[in-house]
């Protein structure tokens, strides 16, 4: 079994520029832009506890923010039991994290990020 501690440079560098045009879009109130950011940062960093709790803690602020309570609850469940899935390695591969799809779902990961994966 893998434990995941410590998410890569290349990963994290990806992920932080993913988090830095999600915070650029929410001030200037693009929020479905902001969204789309949010979601890529989860993709990248979802093996990775820190990364992955924190992007879901961020989509918990999020939909606090639009008043989305059924992001609130989903994003809630996610917290509880996302870190330790993604210490053990056992994510959904792609998944964007937002209560809109199932938790557990793999999904197609963009082009881009399969990449960035596969350059280590």
């Amino acid at each position: 079994m893998t434990l995941n501690i410590k998410i890569p440079r290349h990963l994290k560098q990806a992920y932080c520029k993913e988090l830095e045009l999600y915070r650029n879009n929410l001030k200037m109130e693009q929020f479905d832009i902001a969204w789309h950011h949010l979601e890529r940062s989860h993709i990248i960093g979802q093996s990775y506890p820190i990364e992955h709790t924190y992007s879901h803690w961020l989509m918990l602020k999020f939909g606090f923010m639009q008043k989305n309570t059924k992001e609130v609850f989903g994003q809630i469940i996610r917290l509880v039991v996302g870190g330790w899935k993604s210490f053990i390695n056992h994510v959904p591969l792609g998944n964007t994290g937002g209560s809109n799809v199932p938790p557990l779902k793999r999904m197609p990961m963009p082009n881009d990020i399969i990449n960035l994966f596969n350059s280590k």
